[in-house]
């Protein structure tokens, strides 16, 4: 075998080895950065923590509203239990009381207010969540594939490792000095046919002598524009 064709056999197969590297990592992105689903946990996460919110200022207003209402029973309790007699104080008991009773109203109006945002936080919840679950499970089921494609990928990736080990022990190590410098320098391909009297690569006419030299097997040749090596098929 001669090493031009020894070097495109080995070409053909880091060229499927490279996709398939460049499937698995797009594969594997694709499971740890899922946008969607990012997006969705982080907008139960805005809706949990509103509702959060919402359930303490519901029970602080609750408090508050409980607090004033015991407030006024007991100052019921001083006016109208006979232990004040003074006419002065009495009336002073009954301002309180009325003042009380109107604070007491404005209490109700904001324990109201805090009920309405906290029933509307947690409809919110139950959507988001309700969301996120949804992109989950749809997740789960495109990760489920993704998974499979991989495992498949990951057996393709031996396979055809263990055929290139087989391809270089059959080549002089000069030779894979160059062929994998070419590869650092031309985007991966390092060797490539001639088509239709020219590189496949970059497109070069070349001359009947020129194709000649890349036919024989004692010497490897290059393309004269982009370098790469001709295999002639």
């Amino acid at each position: 075998m001669s090493a031009a064709l020894g070097l495109y056999r080995l070409q053909q197969v880091d060229s499927q080895i490279d996709q398939i590297q460049a499937r698995l990592k797009a594969i594997r992105e694709t499971l740890e950065n899922d946008l969607e689903l990012r997006a969705a946990t982080e907008r139960f996460a805005s809706a949990e923590s509103a509702y959060k919110d919402a359930e303490r200022a519901l029970k602080l207003s609750e408090a508050e509203f409980e607090k004033q209402r015991i407030k006024i029973e007991q100052t019921e309790a001083s006016l109208y239990g006979g232990l004040v007699h003074n006419p002065k104080e009495l009336q002073d008991l009954q301002k309180d009381i009325a003042s009380l009773k109107r604070h007491l109203e404005t209490l109700e109006g904001r324990e109201l207010e805090a009920m309405l945002a906290a029933e509307s936080s947690e409809k919110d919840l139950q959507i988001t969540k309700a969301d996120l679950e949804s992109t989950q499970t749809s997740l789960s089921d495109k990760n489920h594939d993704l998974s499979m494609e991989s495992e498949s990928l990951h057996k393709n990736l031996e396979r055809l490792n263990t055929e290139r080990s087989a391809v270089i022990s059959n080549l002089a190590q000069q030779t894979m000095s160059v062929y994998d410098q070419l590869r650092q320098q031309r985007r991966g391909i390092a060797v490539t046919t001639i088509t239709d009297a020219s590189c496949a690569a970059c497109g070069t006419t070349l001359t009947p002598s020129q194709q000649q030299s890349a036919r024989s097997t004692s010497q490897l040749f290059n393309c004269p524009t982009c370098g790469r090596i001709l295999y002639a098929n």
